[in-house]
């Protein structure tokens, strides 16, 4: 197995999110079961195609890809189509496909674009606790990415209520009942996934740098997006912030976590850039 094997199912898989996205637009549109069903099977196919090409890269190269940007942003798409996966399972929310296709043809795309440079093997990523931390981290991001999904889904539904004509989204969308409980399901297995991510990563920071904290940047604005949603699941719990409240704060809370993951390497460095150059 050679790494062009795993570029090439890669783009296959790609091929298959835009072709997913376009039967979920279709869907939305015109509202036929087919399309949806379509849909949901290119996308399944997809993410299937999408873990094999990382089995290939894997054995091709004897580390798992997530070695610089390309591979950290194909690897939280897969997260992402995973975690999809399992709600749409649990709840049945078809709709929420059209969001999950779209973020995840978005970010394969930018994949692509994305030069993938060779990056030499680091003893220092690998083990039992890194790969801990990045997957539980990584799944936690996808659940919370699309508790952010399900409240824009939820702020349109609102939005067609309270209007004297309910308009394009209305029939569209199930209940707001409903989709405060998928966003609330989803906002709870994120926020546990990462409250556990961020545990082991502490735990793989003392085996590595002999210390549980660093003051590094990225464990900085990773402990603060996730105090953002202990606040938020807090006063949800305790202050009555169900609905619009909610559905506000789980979107804002994704674009903290896109900042958190690109922004801070980006701009502020630390131990975790080497994962977004």
């Amino acid at each position: 197995m050679s790494l062009q094997s795993a570029d090439l199912v890669l783009l296959l898989a790609t091929m298959l999110y835009l072709a997913s996205m376009t039967g979920y637009l279709l869907f939305l549109f015109n509202q036929k079961p087919i399309y949806q069903k379509t849909a949901f099977y290119l996308i399944t196919t997809a993410i299937v195609f999408h873990f094999v090409s990382m089995i290939i890269y894997t054995i091709a190269t004897r580390h798992v890809p997530i070695q610089n940007l390309s591979q950290s942003l194909s690897a939280s798409a897969f997260a992402i189509g995973c975690m999809f996966l399992f709600f749409q399972y649990k709840f049945d929310l078809k709709i929420l496909g059209v969001f999950a296709s779209i973020l995840l043809f978005g970010i394969m795309l930018v994949v692509l674009m994305i030069p993938d440079v060779p990056v030499e093997s680091n003893a220092a990523f690998k083990g039992f606790w890194f790969y801990s931390h990045i997957i539980l981290v990584l799944t936690g991001d996808a659940a919370l990415g699309l508790a952010c999904g399900t409240g824009i889904l939820y702020l349109l539904q609102e939005k067609g209520i309270k209007t004297k004509s309910p308009g394009f989204f209305f029939k569209r969308l199930p209940s707001l009942d409903f989709l405060d409980n998928v966003g609330y399901t989803c906002l709870t297995t994120g926020f546990a996934l990462l409250t556990i991510g961020l545990v082991t990563g502490f735990i793989y920071a003392k085996t590595i740098w002999g210390t549980f904290w660093s003051w590094d940047p990225k464990e900085v604005f990773s402990v603060g997006t996730w105090l953002v949603y202990a606040v938020l699941l807090h006063l949800r719990l305790n202050s009555g912030w169900r609905g619009r409240k909610s559905a506000i704060m789980t979107i804002i809370g994704f674009f903290i976590i896109i900042f958190t993951f690109l922004g801070v390497n980006m701009l502020l460095g630390g131990h975790h850039q080497a994962f977004t150059k």
